[in-house]
């Protein structure tokens, strides 16, 4: 017990820390930003503020190849779920056509024990009208059933073959998908590795002062946002749905981002908001760029906490808004699950998981 105390009042200290940035004088009101000076580079050299803005497109670049990764990943499942349903589908029509062949060698020997006299030879030679009646309804019924037997036998056979032939398209899919996948986790790691080597050939003070350029141009971009008046009719207020998702997600500050990963001890965007909502019961699209195309899209004016904030032109970043003007996120590849300005970065959409 006193390890979740622990856990929970060091959440609720990142999120104070962190709303207390996002509030900070001349970011919440909207008032110009001034960024602190920086040395100048060397003659021909890049400044620090190009080497940030390559790594960012970099990130960028492979949170773009995550989500395409994400999503083959996806349907290369939802395709292997299929060829297993067809197995069973396939073993099922094998056990159906051993029990009609059965029946058909048992009404066989049935006849070989009558001497092979056909049954209508046989009710022909009868000598009681009411039998030859009574057995000519019989024949009727088993000719019937023969007759059945055989289009039952006949039909699944067919789908057996129907079977295979959809084994053998979704194969091809899968196969397809894996190559998709297996494209993309090469795009991804290549652009991660280039921005890590940038970042790797900056000396330690540099280091601090990448991380500091980056959140001036996160507070310049919120001012600006902020001053276009963009907050000043969003009033949405949580559901119960919505609370337990923000909640999930704020306890989740601190923890690394790692490309593909669902928690529980690190996450990529989506993987943090699509987990947060299944926290709160309700299953949604993997990636950032499914959970564009497929969830419900709501005016800005109308967004409330538990609202999912897909950003850029090609949808590769989700955050959620948890009030207030801020969204929590996994940011990129080295930096951990935080708290920033919901309008730090472009935003495309706005898209309500509990609609």
């Amino acid at each position: 017990m006193r390890t979740v105390g622990r856990r929970r009042r060091a959440s609720a200290f990142a999120l104070v820390c962190a709303l207390a940035v996002l509030t900070a004088p001349g970011l919440a009101a909207g008032t110009s930003y001034a960024a602190p000076a920086q040395p100048e580079p060397a003659p021909g050299a890049k400044s620090l503020e190009q080497v940030r803005k390559e790594i960012d497109d970099l990130y960028r670049q492979a949170g773009t190849a995550t989500d395409a990764y994400n999503l083959a990943a996806s349907e290369a499942k939802a395709q292997s779920d299929k060829i297993v349903e067809i197995a069973r589908l396939v073993v099922a029509g094998k056990e159906r056509i051993a029990t009609l062949k059965s029946r058909a060698g048992a009404a066989a020997r049935a006849q070989y024990r009558s001497g092979g006299l056909p049954p209508g030879a046989r009710l022909a030679l009868s000598e009681s009208p009411n039998k030859y009646l009574d057995g000519a309804d019989r024949l009727r019924q088993g000719q019937k059933a023969a007759s059945d037997m055989l289009s039952e036998l006949d039909r699944t056979q067919t789908d057996l073959e129907q079977y295979a032939r959809d084994a053998s398209a979704e194969w091809e899919k899968l196969e397809a998908d894996r190559i998709k996948q297996e494209d993309a986790k090469k795009q991804v790691e290549a652009k991660i590795k280039a921005a890590e080597d940038l970042e790797n050939k900056l000396e330690a003070e540099e280091k601090a002062r990448l991380i500091q350029l980056e959140q001036d141009a996160q507070y310049r971009a919120q001012t600006a946002w902020l001053s276009t008046g963009a907050m000043k009719d969003v009033k949405g207020v949580a559901t119960d749905a919505g609370k337990t998702a923000v909640q999930y997600a704020t306890a989740q500050i601190g923890k690394p981002y790692v490309w593909g990963a669902e928690g529980p001890g690190s996450f990529d965007c989506s993987g943090l908001t699509s987990q947060a909502w299944r926290a709160a019961g309700k299953g949604i699209p993997r990636t950032s760029q499914e959970q564009l195309r497929l969830l419900p899209k709501v005016a800005l004016k109308d967004m409330r906490p538990g609202d999912l904030i897909i950003y850029f032109d090609d949808a590769s970043h989700v955050g959620m808004y948890v009030g207030d003007g801020a969204m929590v996120h996994a940011p990129r590849p080295g930096r951990n699950v935080t708290m920033a300005g919901a309008g730090s970065m472009p935003i495309k959409a706005v898209v309500r998981p509990d609609a």
